[in-house]
């Protein structure tokens, strides 16, 4: 998927479910709640970009000059669990280290909330520390990522875009058509000729 929006320059479109939309509507309340609970302003987050990597980070919001907050408008079920004292999901602990690492703060509240229950159990918020050490790990294992999805990318552009990048702008040299009708060009010619567009480009 991230390949396929490197090439395409286009970000795939994601399906919002119930639950997900229901999450996007009760925040602005969770984020109040929150400002009650740790009488503090929470300010809005830029996208924060990774000081070495090709990645990035946009927590929910900045607490004080240290903090963040992530928040999240679970199902009640879940939102129970967690007020009984159930452990933060893995996948939210990498989540606000990573927020924590782009972002150069030095802790993150976890803020669950449900307007659901009754008031004194609707928010529950839990601390999670910056981890240097874990963060050294996510970079790692990030970076590895990332090295390895350049590579997968540039293998699709050497085999199947360079030659016929190579032809549109030889077409628009010698018969000055544009990218995109020297792009229809070798197409049609593909299929007249029931020839990949890389052959035809390399003919």
């Amino acid at each position: 998927e991230l390949i396929a929006e490197r090439l395409t320059g286009k970000v795939t479109d994601s399906y919002t479910s119930p639950a997900m939309q229901h999450g996007v509507d009760t925040e602005p309340l969770a984020k109040a709640a929150y400002e009650f609970y740790a009488d503090a302003i929470v300010e809005e987050a830029p996208f924060f970009h990774h000081a070495t990597l090709f990645s990035g980070a946009s927590p929910d919001g900045l607490v004080g000059d240290v903090g963040l907050v992530e928040i999240k408008c679970p199902n009640t079920a879940t939102h129970v669990d967690t007020l009984l004292g159930s452990s933060i999901a893995d996948k939210y602990q990498v989540q606000m280290l990573w927020q924590m690492a782009c972002a150069e703060r030095s802790w993150c509240d976890f803020a669950s909330f449900d307007p659901r229950l009754p008031a004194r159990m609707q928010l529950h918020v839990r601390r999670v520390e910056r981890d240097d050490k874990r963060i050294a790990e996510l970079e790692k294992d990030i970076g590895e990522f990332l090295t390895e999805l350049s590579e997968r990318e540039q293998q699709l552009r050497d085999r199947y875009l360079n030659e016929v990048d190579r032809a549109k702008g030889l077409l628009n040299e010698k018969m000055g058509l544009s990218e995109p009708e020297a792009f229809r060009w070798i197409q049609k010619a593909s299929m007249d000729r029931r020839l990949t567009m890389q052959d035809v480009a390399k003919a």
